[in-house]
């Protein structure tokens, strides 16, 4: 039986990719430093399917040696994901990016793993994504879309700094130590267990704020909700690392851009359509038409490289996945409105 250590494996994506490959009869552990106000409510889940958290701090080196688990893989999802409180706290950002993934190395050159590290859309220049969104407007097709080859020299956020940082390492560890890797780049994942807040899990926010009728606001660009993204389902992702796991002695010391891509790309305004249709409510819209320096107005993926290897595509459509979050919040909504 495969062995995964899911380090983040409390967050959004590391609880649900540690619920999907137990499901699918790999032997799973997490490690996670509980630091989310959702992530004791995490872990109860994962201890209802038998799977062990390690309450650690993996920015932390001292911790490595009590993590008794020795994996085939590590999945990297651990991350202070929201890229404006790297304006504000930087040290933390790096802490729990960059030292992370360096830990996590460290294990992995000792346990002999592999590593598969979820990186971010983020890694791109701020100025990348206006050169695209101009191009974007005047023809739309696959060559104007982030891919592997877009060029990533350039300021892009503290966060996104410390993520190709750990792109950078992994690939060093690779070279001097022989621990293989594959790095994917993702963009915006939602999907069931997301508690949205304005800065990290849009989605799942927007809709929460419809079914409760609670006011939203748009920010920045005209305060219109014009930012286009790509929306990639959990349950995508999920499927798709099983594939790299099942397939890693063919396919490895990889990158690959990993999103939702065209078909599954929407602006913020029809997001809010989207919401309005499926919640039957309407809410009142504010708008600041201040622009952060870290946002962005344009980010969707080109997966053609991570088609081609593995087969693989996004199943879920917009509508559906939408559709999906809504049922759930519903069916869990006294849970759900501790962590709004």
């Amino acid at each position: 039986m495969i062995k995964v250590l899911v380090a983040g494996g409390c967050g959004f994506i590391g609880s649900n990719l540690c619920q999907y490959l137990k499901k699918n009869n790999f032997n799973v552990a997490s490690v996670d430093n509980l630091s989310k106000i959702y992530s004791n409510f995490n872990q109860k889940r994962l201890i209802k399917d038998g799977i062990f958290n390690y309450k650690l701090d993996l920015s932390n080196n001292n911790n490595l040696s009590k993590i008794k688990f020795r994996a085939d893989f590590i999945i990297d999802c651990c991350a202070e994901p929201a890229v404006e409180v790297s304006k504000i706290n930087s040290i933390k950002v790096f802490d729990n990016n960059l030292v992370s993934t360096l830990n996590i190395l460290e294990k992995a050159k000792k346990d002999n793993s592999k590593i598969i590290f979820l990186s971010t859309s983020r890694i791109y220049p701020i100025q990348t994504s206006y050169n695209l969104f101009k191009n974007f407007k005047k023809k739309k097709n696959h060559k104007i879309l982030f891919n592997e080859q877009t060029k990533t020299l350039g300021p892009k956020t503290i966060y996104g700094f410390s993520k190709i940082a750990s792109e950078s390492l992994i690939e060093e560890y690779s070279y001097a130590y022989g621990v293989k890797y594959i790095i994917n780049r993702i963009g915006v994942v939602t999907g069931n267990w997301q508690f949205g807040k304005v800065e990290q899990g849009l989605v799942s926010l927007w809709m929460w704020r419809h079914i409760n009728k609670k006011n939203l606001t748009y920010i920045g660009y005209g305060a219109n909700g014009s930012q286009i993204r790509d929306i990639l389902f959990v349950d995508d992702l999920n499927n798709l690392i099983k594939k790299q796991i099942s397939k890693f002695e063919l396919i490895s010391n990889k990158l690959f851009c990993v999103g939702g891509g065209m078909n599954n790309s929407l602006s913020l305004k029809q997001l809010t359509n989207f919401c309005q249709i499926i919640t039957g409510n309407r809410v009142k819209i504010y708008k600041d038409k201040k622009t952060s320096k870290y946002d962005i107005p344009f980010y969707i993926t080109n997966n053609k490289k991570v088609s081609k290897m593995y087969n693989w595509k996004p199943l879920i459509p917009l509508n559906k996945g939408f559709e999906d979050i809504y049922n759930w919040m519903i069916k869990n909504k006294n849970s759900v409105k501790l962590f709004f």
